[in-house]
Order: C-alpha cells, then sequence, then structure tokens
C-alpha cells in the first residue's frame, strides 16, 4: 500500500481493513504505521536469543551476519524491488519513519549494550559506546549505501562503515 500510495496516503486504518483486522490489533503490534515498516526479526528476539546472536569477540561479524539474513541474495529478480531495499527506502525517504527509526536504533543500543558489559570484556560504559558505534555505524551505512548504491551491495557499504570505525 506504501509503494502504491505513497506512505502519507496511507491510513492504520486502510491497513487494518486490508489485513482484515481492527486498527487496534495494527496498534497492538505495531504501535504506529512507522512501527510497520521498522518491524523486523531483531525486534522479536527475547534477550537470551539476542545473546546468542552477538559474537562478543567478532561483534563485525555479528553485524554482517545480522544484514546477511536480510540482503537479497545476488541471483534474486529485481533485489531493487526486495522488501529490505523497499524499507531502506522509506527510511531514509520518509521523515516520520526516520524519526522512529532513531528510537528503534536507541532501544537496539540499549538491548545490546548489557551483552557487551556481561561479557567482562568491556565496562559498561565502553559496552554501551560501542554498542550505539555498531548500531548508528550501520544506520549510516545504509544511509550511505540508499544515497549512493552505485552497484554496492550492502554488506559491501557495511563493511566499508567498518572499515572506517576500526580505523578510528
Amino acid at each position: 500500500m506504501f509503494d502504491e500510495r505513497g506512505f502519507q496516503n496511507v491510513l492504520v486504518e486502510n491497513i487494518a481493513e486490508a489485513a482484515e483486522v481492527s486498527p487496534s490489533t495494527v496498534y497492538r503490534y505495531f504501535g504506529t504505521k512507522e512501527g510497520i515498516v521498522l518491524a523486523d526479526d531483531f525486534d522479536t528476539l527475547n534477550e537470551a536469543e539476542l545473546a546468542a546472536v552477538i559474537d562478543v569477540t567478532d561483534l563485525a561479524g555479528t553485524v554482517r551476519a545480522i544484514v546477511a539474513r536480510f540482503e537479497p541474495k545476488p541471483d534474486q529478480h529485481n533485489p531493487e524491488g526486495s522488501l529490505a531495499h523497499r524499507r531502506i527506502r522509506y527510511f531514509f525517504d520518509e521523515p516520520s519513519v526516520r524519526r522512529s527509526s532513531y528510537e528503534m536504533l536507541a532501544n537496539a543500543v540499549d538491548r545490546i549494550a548489557p551483552i557487551l558489559a556481561r561479557s567482562g570484556r568491556l565496562t559498561t560504559t565502553e559496552a554501551h559506546i560501542k554498542s550505539s558505534a555498531l548500531v548508528f555505524g550501520y544506520f549510516s551505512a545504509l544511509e550511505q549505501w540508499h544515497r549512493n548504491p552505485a552497484g554496492r551491495s550492502i554488506s559491501r557499504a557495511l563493511d566499508d562503515a567498518l572499515g572506517v570505525l576500526n580505523r578510528l
């Protein structure tokens, strides 16, 4: 619906009607229509599942693995039309989605930092800073890729961004 009508022209009521549920059900699961765009598997992981995904000895590899879960495969027909690419477009082209994404990123930092701190390798402050750098660095990499894809995959843009973070 967002692609067909434009994000601003779609109401939660329209979504609920198309999904044959009540608007309150949409609000209960997603909060807002921005939440529909931003929802992903990461959100549904409980603390133990999230801890199992995070390799505290290879955080860059962890981010790469998470990205690989949703990036279109090279042989996919029309990868630009994939859900991942369409969602990224909304992240950066729709102001309300972009604002909501910052809250989602801050929540991700708050979920990841304690796991890093519990590893014993980082202090609480270091874990929060490292988590912030990775999460917001990842988002910045997505934005740079979106603004200038130049035939690069999302993973390649992420590798470039992680290289920048490592040099810093």
